[in-house]
């Protein structure tokens, strides 16, 4: 399917909306892997913190050797009844000092410090931290591990549900921040929308219309700023064509008339009317050159209401002598409701005039 982006709007909108598919997609997704890291690294300070704690409790007898006594607390929490956490200590010399399940958790050269550690006994998965602690002048090897299978609960599922309430909280939020969006273009593209407004009002009879460029946005203004130097030079150029075709016009009334006056002088009677038909067809093409002119200048004025059939049985009674003269007939025909509309009379009349001289020149003489 083919997505039609044709204005502005829609394409900072498409390209809005895909953003805030693929954030709300990836948005949940990093923040579940930043929550999953935190409660590692929490469960790894943890375990090394309660190592150092099980460190703080051994001591080193008058014979040099290691012994560890751990408070009622501490066993509970590392015993075999409870099963969730499990403890070793190991001598420099590879030695065990003490285990809650008999044996090292880790091997003996696992990093030390708050490197991760990850082991299987038996059908437990066993994660935790080593590290090295300093007693009397001896270095002891500390291990505190955790069995996956009976971790915090609480936490475990925190993370687990994280997902699917952060995506469900995130996609509402995505589609408000859309809609304010969508409301601050529409706001930003308001001065644009009023500036093509404007545009539609200009015309040939309205040149002197200029886009106002009044809150338009600077990136756009040097545009809108273009448009109405071209509007200008359009003007100039319709205002020195309007003055040519007035100009034109009352210089060849002048010629006109002398050649008017000279056709008396023609001794061919043929010859004579026929420079007379030519002459009257100059002088006609002159008068609608005149008449275009001073339509021209009538254009910027307003219209009003008038009956259109009262102004066509004027026309018809102004007509009739100059149909009557060239062996026509003229008529006029039409129901006695008035025929109201908007527009210009002097320019609607002398529209219609045109028209029925053209008629009358161009209708057989003794028809309608």
């Amino acid at each position: 399917m083919k997505i039609s982006l044709s204005s502005t709007t829609s394409r900072i909108v498409f390209l809005h909306v895909v953003a805030i598919a693929l954030t709300a997609i990836f948005m949940p997704l990093v923040l579940f892997w930043l929550l999953s890291q935190e409660t590692k690294s929490l469960h790894q300070r943890s375990m090394a913190e309660q190592a150092s704690a099980i460190a703080r409790y051994l001591k080193i007898s008058p014979t040099g050797s290691a012994t560890l006594a751990l408070p009622g607390s501490l066993q509970a929490q590392f015993s075999r009844q409870y099963g969730r956490y499990f403890y070793a200590i190991v001598d420099q010399e590879g030695g065990l000092v003490a285990s809650s399940i008999g044996a090292p958790l880790f091997p003996i050269g696992a990093p030390s410090g708050d490197g991760e550690l990850d082991v299987e006994i038996g059908d437990s998965r066993i994660e935790g931290v080593s590290i090295r602690e300093n007693v009397a002048g001896k270095l002891f090897t500390v291990q505190v591990g955790e069995d996956l299978g009976h971790r915090d609960v609480l936490t475990d599922d925190i993370v687990a549900n994280f997902f699917l309430r952060v995506s469900w909280i995130s996609i509402p939020i995505l589609l408000l921040l859309l809609t304010v969006d969508i409301v601050i273009f529409g706001r930003a593209l308001r001065p644009l929308r009023r500036a093509s407004r404007e545009a539609q009002e200009i015309g040939p009879s309205r040149t002197d219309i200029r886009l106002t460029t009044r809150g338009i946005p600077s990136d756009i203004q040097p545009l809108v700023e273009a448009i109405n130097q071209a509007l200008d030079r359009l003007d100039s150029g319709f205002r020195v064509q309007r003055e040519f075709t007035a100009d034109a016009a009352h210089e060849l009334r002048t010629p006109l008339a002398i050649l008017r006056a000279r056709l008396e002088d023609v001794i061919d009677p043929r010859l004579r009317r026929q420079l007379q038909a030519d002459i009257d067809l100059m002088s006609r093409i002159v008068g609608q050159l005149l008449e275009i002119a001073e339509l021209d200048s009538l254009g910027g004025r307003q219209k009003e209401r008038l009956d259109i059939k009262s102004l066509a049985k004027k026309l018809v009674g102004d007509m009739a002598p100059l149909a009557i003269r060239m062996k026509r007939q003229l008529s006029w025909s039409g129901g006695a409701d008035p025929a109201w509309i908007n527009g210009h009379p002097e320019m609607l009349y002398r529209a219609l005039r045109n028209l029925v001289e053209n008629a009358i020149r161009h209708t057989p003489p003794g028809t309608t």
